[in-house]
C-alpha cells in the first residue's frame, strides 16, 4: 500500500483517469455497434451519419492516447468498407 502523500495522490489520479478512459472506450464500442446495426439494416444514409460521428470520436480518442492511432484507422477503414459494400449492392425490387 502507498504510504507517501505523493503516491496516494498518484493512485487517486490514476483511478480517476482510468474511469475517464474506460468511459471513452465504452462510448466508442457503443457507437461502433450503432454503425454496424445501421449497415446491417440496409439504411446507408443513416449508417453514413453514424459512421461520420464515430470517425470524429475515434480521431479524438487516438489524439488523446485513449486508443492507438493505428487502431482508430483500422476501425474506420473496416467500417467504411462494409458501408461501401452495402451501397454498391444491387437494390432488391
Amino acid at each position: 500500500m502507498a504510504t507517501s502523500r505523493s503516491s496516494k495522490k498518484r493512485i487517486r489520479q490514476n483511478r480517476k483517469r482510468r474511469g475517464i478512459n474506460r468511459a471513452v472506450r465504452g462510448s466508442l464500442k457503443t457507437q461502433g455497434k450503432r454503425v454496424l446495426t445501421a449497415i446491417e439494416s440496409g439504411t446507408p444514409a443513416e449508417a453514413e451519419g453514424q459512421l461520420r460521428e464515430l470517425q470524429v470520436k475515434l480521431d479524438k480518442a487516438a489524439k488523446s492516447g485513449k486508443i492507438h492511432k493505428n487502431k482508430a484507422s483500422r476501425r474506420k477503414s473496416r467500417l467504411q468498407k462494409k458501408l461501401n459494400a452495402v451501397k454498391a449492392a444491387p437494390k432488391k425490387a
